[in-house]
């Protein structure tokens, strides 16, 4: 991997840096299918390159991290291009000091791939409407993080009632397994579903949306409890003759009961934000599913 600091640059000086980094290394970018604006601070910046960098190994990206450095300093932007085979696509690492803090998007508009899709995420505090956003109003995707904010279920209600086409949140990709599982056990006829409870570590804002999905999709109240974590741990309907269940002890495997059924051990493993992040840019249209689900959290939320 090359790697190539440019201090006190300019947008038109990466693009031509990046330009004759990728002659010198025979990497043409007509294999790259997106950019991934990743929106961090220096603390959580190497985490969220890392799993930037993981994720585009199925899908080939120019990342461009934009790291907000002090405002009181005079106007700077600093920039580091690391090209290569151990890293897919290209990543710019990208430091604003002084007013350019306040004009990220004037920075990442020239070096933004022509004609592909562009997608921005907030690995740490999101924007309160991300549509709006001088970055979130670049990309067709915008990716949050409830899980990130000080109170989770909170932030991810309040992102829920500014809710605009394209807009995604990681509490939805961390489900995916879980909805998976729960749609399978509807295979089979089990009955009408008459009440649900989906147990989850307090705040946890994975639990209060899947409740908001199975209340929508089932047509029965679906309410959260807490319980000692970690994250979701269980799902419980109540059925006519029953209980249908899928409870999860450890970070690896859960447990599916059903009426008049032997208890079935199922994989249900937690996954690292790489694999998050990779199935979110696999989707670039809005998801309507997440936008139902997400839209009834917003209107049963009493905070």
């Amino acid at each position: 991997m090359t790697t190539f600091a440019l201090a006190d640059t300019t947008a038109g000086k990466i693009s031509s840096q990046l330009t004759h980094l990728r002659h010198q290394m025979g990497a043409p970018a007509i294999g790259m299918v997106l950019t991934l604006v990743v929106v961090c601070d220096e603390r959580d910046q190497y985490d969220s390159l890392k799993a930037a960098t993981e994720a585009a190994r199925e899908h080939p990206s120019r990342i461009l991290a934009v790291i907000n450095r002090e405002r009181d300093e005079a106007n700077r932007l600093d920039a580091e291009l690391r090209i290569g085979e151990s890293t897919p696509g290209e990543v710019v690492i990208l430091r604003l000091y002084g007013e350019l803090t306040e004009h990220a998007d004037s920075v990442v508009s020239p070096l933004l791939l022509p004609d592909t899709p562009v997608v921005a995420w907030w690995p740490g505090k999101a924007p309160a409407v991300p549509a709006q956003d001088s970055i979130g109003a670049l990309a067709q995707r915008r990716i949050t993080d409830a899980k990130a904010g000080a109170d989770g279920i909170k932030t991810l209600a309040h992102l829920a009632k500014a809710y605009a086409p394209g807009d995604t949140d990681l509490a939805w990709a961390r489900l995916t397994p879980w909805r998976s599982l729960l749609a399978a056990a509807f295979d089979q006829p089990v009955g009408k579903v008459k009440k649900g409870f989906v147990e989850a570590a307090a705040g946890h804002p994975s639990a209060p949306l899947l409740a908001a999905w199975l209340t929508e999709r089932l047509g029965a109240p679906v309410k959260v409890a807490d319980s000692a974590g970690p994250g979701l741990t269980a799902v419980r309907l109540s059925l006519g003759d029953g209980e249908l269940a899928v409870i999860r002890t450890d970070a690896r495997l859960a447990t599916l009961s059903r009426p008049g059924q032997p208890d079935r051990h199922v994989a249900l493993a937690r996954r690292h934000t790489s694999e998050l992040l990779a199935e979110e840019l696999r989707r670039l249209d809005s998801d309507e599913i997440y936008e139902t689900s997400v839209k009834r959290l917003a209107r049963s939320y009493k905070g």
